[in-house]
């Protein structure tokens, strides 16, 4: 490790840390000798878990009083760095927050940010990171030449979320300087989707439906197969757009990243935007009536057929195993 420091961006909900803060801080420990975890609201509440996945400390711009994360927490990351405690790099999750965190920031220390991260490795002294492009067909290789703590947005799933200690971070806060009217707006209400089993980015097993399916009442055969496996139901971008399901099912480069144990890809053809958000899973099983479709390409197991035929069997049998 050649790097001396790094501080990651903790993304965060009430006492629940985002997944990909926690695969960014295991990464994060691989690449620098020290690493230290940013965030708001109380810091106790996600110590354990901030400090088992490789951070011994963590600093705090406190209670937002209702207001945004990314005013408060790119003002006090500026100040900081502008006083001289400078990281190496900022590791940011490509979340809601963590892009208006990396704007903010960028505007306020006139950094660049290498966004749409999906590998980060050590060579000559620094980070060089990798980008897909071209939905997913190439890959971009960049890195920073100037001075300065690099700012780095990187994609859910690119790491695996690794404990490595048993250690709480010991927890500080962060002075946030006067945000004048960058902090004027307030959150006056919030709604969370109500779903049943776990969520989609982060379920062992993803079941996810295309235009195959036929009509919008299809997409059942898809929600009780996932049920019935324990996992969640994912969509192609077709199926989205048409209005069938909402846009928190989607799956690809405009939607949620998955690497589950298993995905099943059922009537999706396979465009490179959908296969860049799941070619990853262990194993993939695609189930389509055109021999010819691209999924097949990726699929550790294919299944030629009309997904309303197969979808009713498969179901019946699950329901015998249960």
């Amino acid at each position: 490790m050649t790097l001396n420091v790094i501080w990651v961006v903790v993304d965060r909900t009430a006492d629940k840390v985002a997944t990909v803060s926690l695969e960014l801080l295991s990464k994060a420990r691989q690449l620098a000798t020290t690493v230290e975890a940013v965030t708001w609201g109380d810091p106790s509440q996600i110590a354990q878990a901030v400090g088992a996945h490789g951070a011994p400390a963590m600093h705090s711009v406190g209670d937002l009083g209702g207001g945004l994360p990314g005013p408060a927490v790119a003002a006090a990351i500026a100040d900081q760095v502008r006083s001289g405690s400078s990281p190496d790099a900022i590791f940011i999750p490509q979340t809601y927050n963590g892009r208006d965190i990396a704007g903010r920031l960028s505007a306020r220390l006139d950094r660049p940010v290498l966004t749409n991260i999906v590998d980060v490795e050590e060579s000559g002294g620094g980070l060089v990171t990798e980008h897909a492009i071209f939905g997913g067909t190439e890959v971009l290789r960049a890195s920073f030449t100037a001075a300065g703590p690099g700012l780095f947005v990187i994609r859910a799933k690119s790491f695996a979320a690794e404990p490595g200690t048993d250690g709480a971070a010991t927890t500080d806060n962060w002075n946030v300087p006067d945000l004048a009217s960058t902090g004027a707006a307030k959150v006056v209400s919030s709604h969370v989707e109500e779903s049943e089993g776990p969520k989609l980015d982060e379920a062992p097993v993803v079941v996810s439906g295309g235009r195959g399916l036929g009509d919008a009442d299809s997409y059942q055969l898809i929600e009780s197969v996932a049920k019935l496996l324990k996992g969640a139901p994912g969509a192609s971008r077709a199926i989205v757009d048409a209005g069938w399901v909402p846009y928190s099912h989607q799956v690809g480069q405009t939607g949620k990243t998955v690497k589950p144990n298993v995905y099943i890809a059922c009537g999706i053809s396979g465009a490179t935007q959908h296969m860049v958000g799941m070619k990853n899973s262990k194993n993939i099983i695609a189930i389509n009536k055109d021999q010819e479709a691209p999924i097949f390409s990726i699929a550790d197991l294919g299944i030629v057929g009309d997904v309303k035929k197969v979808l009713p069997q498969l179901i019946e049998a699950l329901e015998k195993r249960n």
